[in-house]
């Protein structure tokens, strides 16, 4: 594909009078991992939600597959096969792992629903031992399994991740990072990914970039970024090396 995939171009959003991103620049090609990382609360959860349309972006524009989406309505960006696994993970409880896996198929391609399904349960094998559990019985990291499952159950061209790590535990962490690779090795899947964890973010992306107060300041291959001083000293201090 030539071009990037998604691209972020100026991009200005607000809650109410406060701005809460002043004109940021990214961009993902088809096939890559990028990953957005910073402080809690610089912005970066408001990036993705902006990519899906809500909140829409007051200035500066959403490119996806070279169409603007930047004023589309949110169910209209799915359509497109933008999916997301939001912070917060966002299951339905009450439903079965088999019934938020249904929620998450797209309709335009329930043919591929049993194999699909079985894909995510060779990924996830412990959702297929909890496949009647209902969702909000689940550890939080199978919870987590389960957000990436139903996101991954509309076929995306572009999945977005919001903290996946979050409160896990590291081994948790680790098996799904290693799936998130094994995902794009596989099967090609462009994944944009927003983490707290750097250290293991920019160990698994192919890019990533630094959010600071709403703004990028500073973008880089993950090695790049992984051997920055600024980086190291504001993310990785403390962590692992």
């Amino acid at each position: 594909m030539s071009g990037p995939l998604l691209q972020v171009k100026s991009v200005e959003t607000y809650y109410g009078n406060i701005r809460a991103l002043g004109g940021v620049d990214v961009e993902v090609n088809s096939g890559e991992i990028v990953c957005l990382i910073g402080a809690n609360g610089a912005g970066k959860s408001t990036l993705m939600m902006t990519i899906c349309g809500s909140p829409q972006a007051r200035a500066g524009s959403v490119i996806f597959e070279g169409q603007d989406i930047t004023r589309m309505p949110t169910h209209e960006i799915a359509r497109l096969r933008i999916a997301q696994s939001p912070e917060g993970r966002r299951i339905f409880p009450r439903m079965t792992v088999f019934e938020n896996l249904q929620m998450g198929a797209s309709l335009d391609n329930l043919k591929y629903f049993d194999e699909d399904v079985e894909k995510i349960f060779t990924l996830f094998p412990r959702l297929k031992e909890r496949q009647m559990q209902r969702g909000g019985t689940l550890s939080g990291g199978e919870q987590q399994m389960l957000s990436i499952g139903r996101a991954l159950m509309a076929r995306p061209k572009l999945l977005l991740l919001d903290e996946p790590s979050l409160g896990l535990a590291p081994l948790i962490v680790k098996g799904i990072f290693e799936a998130i690779k094994k995902l794009n090795k596989e099967q090609g899947l462009t994944v944009f990914l927003v983490e707290q964890n750097a250290f293991g973010a920019l160990k698994l992306s192919d890019r990533g970039y630094v959010m600071v107060n709403g703004q990028v300041t500073m973008s880089g291959s993950g090695k790049e970024l992984l051997a920055n001083p600024e980086v190291r000293s504001a993310y990785l201090e403390g962590g692992r090396h």
